[in-house]
């Protein structure tokens, strides 16, 4: 991406803010963005968002931002960069800049929390400040600026490298596809099948935090198996995770690897792992393998047939089940071929995806090298 002059007809308006966590309903009644900010802000309001007012519609000449369910959006092709909604006093939180009309690469939040777990809760499109961004770009052109990541768009080259990396996934691109650029997916590490929801809805269990209170034992159901009740499915912003047969199944094809089905899941059955041609257990069972086979038809038993054939030392025993230590896994089928109860899974990877991988790092090399 070249260096752009700020001249007006080659920028364009960008609201750092992609949630409404802000746009009170205690704020309807303010005439102005300031008037709403000074107001003041409810529990679970993020403190940085837009107050979803509009101060900044009315300020636009062009008709190019609208308010729409608590969130200002920008029509690139009604604005002209000449820069009114960004003017001071137009915005009291800062939230409009004006950036290059060229520009591929977006993150839209300002938040300057400091608890990652606050960040999460209030808002689903928040910036945690995990770094991974600005530690992955080969030219320095992201960083952390106030507990939330900034680009600086006179050094980004639009290589989708931060995209990659973001954990949370709210790194907007305008180039690439997001559910494909990416290297690591959500994995449940379950295959039980509908056993432990048919029981859960049997005692009127509604959700998978209520089915915790539930004792396993007392109705012969895994300790580690997926309630099937579909937590996690209420988190997930991309549609990737389903409840299938009585568990979760996550669509590697339409997972982005957010973590956010990870941080939702009680019982910690879900986990991220490397989105490539690799086998993966779908089980976490530390129970011994005559209680094994009592509550689950489909969990990995410990037998050790794997570990023991695979010619790359990939597979070992952990707590009663099998891992896969991706670095290791070449996706020979060993493993799959003597498995007696069918339990290792594939993780498949599209031919477009590794295509567009392969691109990525011809970029990220060829970047290197100018640098």
């Amino acid at each position: 991406m070249d260096n752009l002059e700020n001249s007006p007809s080659e920028l364009v308006a960008f609201v750092a803010c992609n949630g409404h966590a802000a746009a009170s309903a205690g704020f309807a009644a303010c005439k102005s963005c300031a008037e709403a900010v000074q107001t003041g802000f409810r529990r679970g309001d993020c403190k940085s968002g837009c107050v979803g007012v509009g101060s900044c519609v009315s300020a636009c000449s062009k008709g190019a931002l609208k308010l729409q369910d608590g969130r200002i959006t920008v029509d690139r092709d009604l604005c002209n960069g000449c820069g009114d909604c960004a003017a001071a006093g137009v915005c009291p939180q800062h939230l409009i800049k004006m950036i290059p009309r060229k520009a591929t690469n977006f993150i839209p939040c300002s938040s300057s929390e400091e608890d990652e777990e606050t960040v999460r809760n209030t808002c689903g499109y928040g910036c945690i400040a995990c770094g991974e961004c600005e530690r992955a770009c080969p030219v320095g052109a992201v960083h952390i600026v106030n507990n939330h990541a900034v680009i600086d768009y006179s050094k980004c080259v639009g290589c989708t490298a931060c995209m990659v990396k973001c954990k949370k996934k709210i790194i907007q691109d305008t180039l690439h596809d997001l559910a494909k650029l990416k290297d690591k997916v959500a994995f449940v590490r379950c295959s039980g099948g509908s056993r432990a929801q048919a029981a859960y809805k049997e005692l009127g269990v509604k959700d998978c935090h209520e089915a915790m209170k539930v004792d396993p034992k007392e109705h012969n159901l895994c300790y580690t198996s997926c309630c099937g009740l579909g937590s996690c499915t209420q988190v997930c912003r991309f549609g990737a995770i389903s409840v299938v047969d009585g568990t979760a199944y996550v669509d590697p094809e339409k997972c982005v690897g957010c973590r956010d089905c990870v941080r939702e899941c009680p019982k910690k059955i879900i986990s991220i792992v490397p989105y490539k041609g690799i086998k993966q257990v779908p089980c976490s069972s530390t129970a011994d393998y005559y209680d094994k086979t009592q509550v689950c038809d489909s969990g990995c038993t410990a037998c050790r047939d794997c570990a023991d054939n695979c010619p790359n030392g990939a597979i070992y025993m952990k707590e009663m089940h099998a891992e896969i230590d991706p670095n290791a896994c070449v996706n020979c089928k060993v493993c799959q071929y003597v498995c007696g109860r069918n339990v290792i899974r594939e993780m498949k990877v599209s031919a477009a995806a590794e295509l567009q991988r392969a691109a990525l790092e011809r970029v990220q090399a060829k970047t290197g090298e100018e640098n």
